[in-house]
């Protein structure tokens, strides 16, 4: 009979170390919090286990955010860039996304380093099979396979896709693993389960990967980098890498013809894999079926490194057995003889649902217990490491008797996608995109250190380090926005920056901010003209030009959000007896039960809760209420 051997004692103990659980313990320490990281291999922490790339739409600016409010992916992705593009550059800037194609190798040994840095954190190399519970709702600790014993009244679960994972290679191969060459967490999958938590299964997939040694790139069309230097992380300036190129080539009929001759043999139409997979991400099995019209699906080839040849195909996620892929592979061009380094596969696993949580993530039922990552039905390495970072700040905050961190819509992409999570739930992995952003005007990428910088300081989750280039980084922006507001610039100048009409030229001075205003006039031409006494670091110009040039925009957006804070600012309480609220609909009625939003604003975001079911909830909780403070209806 095993005896468990105690073997220390903690504020926060956080499972598992990829992007959710490296931002979680990186949170929790630098909060102050005696953090623990345990995971079963401390050689990949951090690791990127499909697409070597940070950023896209939306997911750019959740990594700034990350980077704003203390964390790790920011400066990590700084380190071992080695492509960088500026997505939707021709759009709006509150669609704009930085995305940067990173060294696999590299990436996880910066976030080691990265950890290392901080003296409150703790890591451990072992698999935790349990968690401990006290009283039936409150955490205790963990226990490892070993046998080892940790104590702590805050445990954050980032499981990523290893409860019970299980890979897909085709129809008639399938391994028990969490990832690739690695086990699957199975006794930690029903420690939880049997905490009566509800479970269900979702599934994600890879691409093969190619020798860029066979690779016909005379075939491709070139993707160079964008030239214009751009970091991630506000706080700290990393070297970074040697630059180099992605190339695009185009899926055709001969590759149709292949998958749809063998879709009986994909694992995912075959039938061994029940879970559901991400929409916007879909398999090459899944474009063929269910975009028949498509004569050609794009695919990217994107280098995983520095050191290596191999070359991630971005485009072509499949299940299907491996003689298959390299037939498919085949009828690209440039890819005709492309050497297969390794199979893409689909990986299915145990997720649970987020309805459970609180905004903080912490479970409802469970005091101390937080889940942050593909756990709460999520997909990307972004939303993991959001997530994370909240998790463990709220971790720490719970230990440390501290206030919770909770970030609004309207402050954070981040808090968009907690709250979507935990009011609407989810059916599919969720992805994060600026559509679902209701204020993305206030949420852009150029913003987050203003924007989130101050609320991380205030919640203690910056060094004395970054609370120091914060302070240089607020102190820039306020510098150069005042030198708009301030300078004046003559007829003369201002004549010579633009093409005018004859006649239309002016005769007096302008401010140069009046003039930034105007559609002709960019930043950096002001700011040479003038002979500006700043540098433009880290794309300071073109963030103050966005302020100004959208101020009305965004003053109505802010109005627009203070309006929906006030409705968010009547509370609904945690135990109100919804199925005794007769006036809402049954679906409202089930929907609250279950969700128990905090606010009026939050139930109005719950699916199936209408406008007819808000007033009467106003209405119903009043009356609850009343009826709570009557000295009759005490005992009742």
């Amino acid at each position: 009979m095993r005896t468990d051997l105690a073997f220390g004692s903690y504020d926060v103990i956080v499972v598992g170390g990829g992007h959710a659980g490296v931002e979680a313990s990186a949170a929790a320490a630098r909060m102050g919090a005696r953090t623990l990281l345990v995971t079963p291999d401390l050689a990949r922490v951090g690791q990127m286990s499909c697409n070597p790339a940070i950023g896209g739409v939306a997911k750019g600016v959740v990594a700034r955010e990350v980077d704003a409010l203390g964390g790790v992916m920011g400066r990590a992705t700084d380190a071992t860039r080695i492509h960088f593009r500026m997505l939707n550059r021709s759009k709006g800037p509150a669609v704009w996304g930085p995305r940067a194609q990173c060294d696999r190798g590299l990436y996880p040994r910066a976030v080691r380093g990265i950890l290392d840095e901080l003296p409150m954190l703790d890591l451990f190399q072992e698999m935790v099979t349990a968690i401990a519970v006290e009283d039936g709702h409150r955490i205790a600790g963990v226990t490892t396979r070993g046998g080892l014993s940790f104590r702590a009244p805050a445990v954050v679960i980032t499981a990523g896709t290893f409860l019970r994972g299980r890979i897909h290679i085709g129809g008639e191969a399938a391994v028990e693993a969490g990832r690739a060459a690695e086990p699957p967490s199975v006794a930690l999958a029903q420690a939880l389960e049997e905490m009566g938590l509800e479970v269900a299964r979702f599934k994600t997939g890879t691409p093969p990967r190619v020798d860029g040694r066979s690779v016909d790139f005379a075939r491709m069309e070139v993707q160079p980098g964008d030239p214009v230097p751009y970091r991630f992380s506000a706080y700290r300036r990393e070297d970074i890498p040697e630059q180099k190129e992605c190339w695009i080539t185009w899926t055709g009929p001969e590759l149709r013809r292949i998958i749809e001759g063998n879709l009986s043999r994909s694992a995912l139409y075959g039938g061994e894999i029940s879970g559901r997979g991400p929409r916007y991400c879909p398999s090459i099995e899944d474009k063929v079926v269910k975009f028949p019209a498509a004569r050609r699906h794009q695919v990217f080839l994107e280098p995983e490194g520095l050191d290596t040849t191999e070359l991630y195909v971005n485009g072509l996620s499949t299940s299907l057995p491996a003689d298959v892929q390299r037939a498919f592979l085949r009828t690209i061009p440039g890819l005709e003889k492309a050497r297969i380094t390794k199979v893409g596969y689909a990986i299915e696993y145990d997720y649970f649902p987020p309805h459970q949580l609180r905004h903080t993530l912490e479970l409802r039922e469970i005091r101390g217990l937080f889940f942050a990552g593909q756990i709460n039905g999520t997909t990307g390495y972004e939303e993991a490491a959001a997530q994370g970072l909240v998790a463990g700040a709220n971790a720490a905050a719970r230990s440390l008797s501290r206030p919770p961190f909770v970030l609004e819509r309207d402050q954070a992409y981040i808090g968009v996608l907690i709250d979507d999570l935990v009011t609407k739930g989810v059916d599919e992995p969720y992805r994060l995109f600026t559509s679902r952003a209701e204020f993305r005007l206030l949420l852009r990428q150029d913003n987050v250190v203003p924007r989130l910088g101050p609320v991380a300081r205030r919640a203690g989750l910056l060094t004395s380090a970054q609370e120091a280039a914060l302070e240089v980084a607020l102190r820039e922006r306020a510098e150069v926005r005042e030198w708009f507001d301030r300078t004046r610039l003559s007829p003369d100048v201002v004549n010579s920056l633009h093409d005018v009409p004859s006649g239309e030229t002016v005769s007096e001075a302008f401010r140069a901010e009046e003039l930034l205003r105007r559609p002709e006039f960019g930043a950096r031409a002001l700011a040479v003209a003038g002979r500006a006494p700043f540098r433009d670091r880290a794309g300071l110009l073109h963030a103050v030009e966005v302020e100004v040039k959208y101020e009305g925009y965004v003053r109505r957006e802010r109005e627009r959000a203070a309006r929906l804070r006030d409705q968010a600012e009547f509370r609904l309480p945690e135990q109100a007896p919804y199925a005794e609220f007769v006036t809402l609909s049954a679906e409202a009625r089930e929907k609250l039960a279950r969700i128990r939003p905090a606010s009026l604003a939050q139930a109005g975001r719950v699916p199936g809760v209408s406008p007819a079911d808000l007033q009467n909830l106003v209405m119903e909780v009043r009356r609850w209420r009343s009826a709570a403070r009557r000295p009759d209806s005490a005992g009742q």
